[in-house]
């Protein structure tokens, strides 16, 4: 039987206009469409076929404001049995090692953790760094960008894919995995799975209830910020080159003066 926990995290959505606050340059996620981030849906998605394998059960874990709770439901519709919810207006602006704190306190909380999951960045941090913080923080293997992912008699076996190849990773239980974008394609929700995800179990917890130090959360504490910001330039019109036999030394020119080449 394994026990697995699978990080969610809820996003702006790619396709929205996003911006940052201009008090104190955070992401302003009221201003955009809020999604459950891609690659978490992969994350899910390979949850429920090691627990579909053999013997398991699937929570989900999520830190995020209240309206999280959307992105929390649509992976309880895929198939997770329960979720984890850490909730708390403290938590705003904090950073990595923040929030890798928070998460490791919640997994804690979870009976009998085999495996964690997570998707190998989010689409609006792109820090990549929060799956190896946590698994140091519990004191698990970490095993990171897998493409492929068994588990078997105690142990777990992953692909590892970078830029400078593949890399056939295994580790003991307990352990800590993030998964890439060709881990798998994650399902759709069945009618049948989106009403069950209603009835499904959701904890709610702030840090006090994990016994983190508000002190040590938000944007107050984090080692960075952001200073200044601007917005983009409008887009201004595309200049033309006529050609007269000579379009293609103009076209070299311009990129030379952009240097683009």
């Amino acid at each position: 039987m394994t026990n697995i926990v699978v990080l969610v995290k809820q996003v702006p959505d790619t396709y929205s206009e996003r911006k940052l606050n201009e008090n104190d340059h955070t992401l302003d996620r009221e201003s955009a469409d809020a999604v459950i981030d891609e690659i978490n849906e992969r994350a899910v998605e390979e949850a429920l076929k090691i627990k579909e394998a053999g013997e398991g059960e699937v929570t989900v874990l999520c830190v995020g404001p209240d309206r999280a709770t959307d992105a929390i439901r649509k992976a309880l519709s895929m198939g997770a049995d329960k979720a984890v919810h850490v909730s708390d207006e403290a938590l705003r602006g904090s950073d990595l090692i923040a929030t890798a704190k928070v998460l490791a306190a919640a997994v804690r909380t979870v009976e009998n953790v085999d495996l964690v999951i997570a998707g190998n960045e989010a689409s609006d941090g792109r820090g990549g760094a929060v799956p190896a913080v946590l698994a140091e923080l519990l004191g698990m293997p970490q095993l990171t960008h897998a493409r492929q992912v068994s588990v078997e008699r105690g142990a777990i076996t992953v692909d590892r894919e970078t830029e400078d190849g593949i890399t056939h990773l295994q580790a003991n239980l307990p352990a800590v995995i993030s998964v890439t974008e060709k881990i798998n394609e994650p399902r759709y929700p069945s009618f049948k799975g989106i009403m069950a995800a209603k009835k499904k179990p959701v904890n709610t917890l702030t840090v006090a209830d994990l016994g983190v130090d508000a002190g040590e959360v938000g944007l107050a504490n984090a080692s960075s910020v952001v200073v200044e910001a601007a917005p983009k330039p409008p887009r201004t019109a595309g200049q033309k080159v006529g050609d007269e036999g000579d379009g293609g030394a103009k076209v070299a020119e311009y990129l030379v003066s952009q240097k683009l080449i």
